[in-house]
């Protein structure tokens, strides 16, 4: 498969149209499995990488560093640092007060991430969560520094609202400081009010690129959650409950008859669909085994008619101001 690569905004970056998750790394997916998944994905002609400091803290016994060390080892391993575009995030709490964007918090813990991935520079540096502690301008300042030290190569923001983000682009247009390049919004054909009502048009008047999370709804969309037994031996059942709802099964519907119209599965169907909208760049989605992984990386060339796109944009309709951000 020829893989045409997409611009990430303004941030010189392009990447493939499929970005690996490494949420999973460390937590469902062991060293092993990681590194035979960051194999194939490269030797398919991919190369986004995204991770964050934090995780998988979440998980018993760690701590969080796990997914940017099993990346960095992986790194030096394979000697594939210059094939990949590496994305990580800082900002989320690491151990009590270590968190936040402030500027001092910034230099200090974003030399732990280069020490854990391996490398001398990050491709992509991500606020994870605002931080309405920090000023906007402090934040900026302190990623200036690093892009002028050739330790980041461009920055981009994670979970930021509108008009955060719209106040952040105008301090950096005013101040001249590096610009927000990417979002990564939780985005997807279930999860489409918070992002679509302000967010799209925003991104696609400051020629922002757009990498979204939870691409599957946490692996709803791939129809593996069809009804509360099939969430119960799911370690992400608890997340995935909220969609089984009459809009959650009438997408599911929808997503099977496009997907037997295209030779074709649910998630490829699911990530096809994303990659059709005019804000988004590439998604993110993670796996655990490397027929997931063939799978997934099956949507990049699956083309949606009109008819297909139709079918689930109605299917998904919500209601107007539903999931608006307050």
């Amino acid at each position: 498969m020829a893989i045409t690569k997409r611009k990430l905004g303004n941030s010189g970056l392009e990447i493939a149209p499929i970005v690996l998750g490494g949420n999973v790394f460390g937590w469902t997916a062991d060293e092993a499995t990681s590194f035979r998944l960051l194999d194939a994905f490269v030797a398919a002609g991919f190369d986004a990488l995204d991770t964050a400091d934090v995780y998988s803290k979440w998980v018993s016994g760690n701590r969080g560093g796990e997914s940017e060390t099993i990346i960095g080892k992986w790194l030096k391993r394979s000697e594939k640092r210059q094939r990949v575009i590496i994305a990580t995030k800082v900002g989320s709490e690491m151990d009590p007060g270590k968190k936040g964007l402030s500027k001092g918090y910034i230099l200090a813990a974003v030399e732990d991430s280069l020490q854990r991935l391996h490398t001398d520079y990050i491709d992509l540096y991500q606020s994870h969560v605002d931080d309405s502690d920090t000023p906007l301008e402090e934040t900026l300042e302190a990623y200036a520094l690093l892009i002028q030290q050739g330790k980041v190569r461009a920055i981009g923001a994670s979970n930021y609202t509108a008009e955060r983000l719209k106040e952040a682009l105008e301090i950096s247009e005013k101040k001249r400081l590096p610009k927000f390049a990417s979002l990564q919004p939780h985005y997807n054909l279930y999860e489409r009010a918070g992002f679509e009502a302000e967010l799209a048009p925003l991104c696609l008047r400051e020629k922002i690129g757009v990498i979204p999370y939870f691409s599957l709804a946490s692996g709803f969309l791939a129809g593996k959650y069809r009804s509360e037994a099939d969430l119960a031996k799911r370690a992400r059942g608890t997340f995935v409950k909220k969609y089984l709802d009459e809009r959650g099964f009438r997408i599911l519907d929808a997503l099977d008859q496009v997907a037997k119209a295209h030779g074709a599965t649910p998630t490829r169907v699911a990530l096809a669909w994303l990659l059709a909208q005019p804000s988004v760049t590439a998604p993110i989605a993670s796996v655990t085994n490397l027929d997931q992984l063939h799978e997934l990386l099956g949507a990049a060339d699956l083309q949606l008619d009109s008819e297909s796109l139709g079918k689930l944009n109605q299917a998904s309709a919500y209601a107007a101001g539903a999931g608006a951000a307050h």
